[in-house]
C-alpha cells in the first residue's frame, strides 16, 4: 500500500488547519463499543438511554474524539506523525443521527524537538461538544529531500 506523505515539521505553520467529519450512526457505535469494550448502556441500547437525562443514545466520547487522531494521522501533519498528548473538555455529547465535524489548527511549533502543538475541537451543527489542545511529533525533512508537499 503507497501512502500520500503528510507534512514535514518545515512545512508547518501557526493556524495550518485541516478537518474531517462523520455521521455518528448504530453501526459506528456498536462497532466502536466491541473494538474499545466499553457496552455502556446510555450508549448501546436506545430504551436504556431514553431513560437517562439525555433522553436517547449518545455516542461514547473516545469515539467522537478519535477524528481527531484520524486527521493527525492522516491530514496534518499526516502520515509519519506520532501523537504524543491529548487533553480535552467534553462540552455536550454527540447523539445518533448527528454529523460530527473535527478541526485541529497548528498552534505552537518546536522546531528543535519536532514538537506540534495543536488547538482541536468537534462541533456538531457548528456548535462545540468537544475542544482540547494536543501534542504531536512531527516527521522531520530526510536529508537530501527538497520535494515540497502538494
Amino acid at each position: 500500500m503507497s501512502y500520500q506523505r503528510g507534512y514535514y515539521l518545515d512545512e508547518l505553520s501557526l493556524g495550518m488547519e485541516a478537518e474531517m467529519t462523520m455521521d455518528i450512526t448504530d453501526e459506528g457505535i456498536q462497532t466502536f463499543a466491541k473494538l474499545s469494550g466499553d457496552f455502556n448502556p446510555i450508549h448501546v441500547d436506545a430504551d436504556y438511554a431514553a431513560t437517562t437525562p439525555f433522553g436517547k443514545q449518545i455516542a461514547h466520547g473516545a469515539f467522537t474524539a478519535s477524528l481527531i487522531s484520524a486527521i493527525l494521522g492522516n491530514d496534518l501533519p499526516g502520515p509519519g506523525s506520532i501523537f504524543l498528548e491529548m487533553n480535552m473538555k467534553f462540552r455536550k455529547p454527540a447523539y445518533l443521527g448527528d454529523t460530527v465535524t473535527a478541526v485541529a489548527e497548528v498552534e505552537d511549533i518546536h522546531p528543535r524537538r519536532g514538537r506540534v502543538k495543536m488547538k482541536v475541537k468537534c462541533m456538531v451543527d457548528g456548535k462545540v461538544i468537544i475542544r482540547g489542545d494536543c501534542g504531536v511529533l512531527a516527521p522531520k525533512r530526510p536529508e537530501g529531500d527538497t520535494s515540497k508537499k502538494a
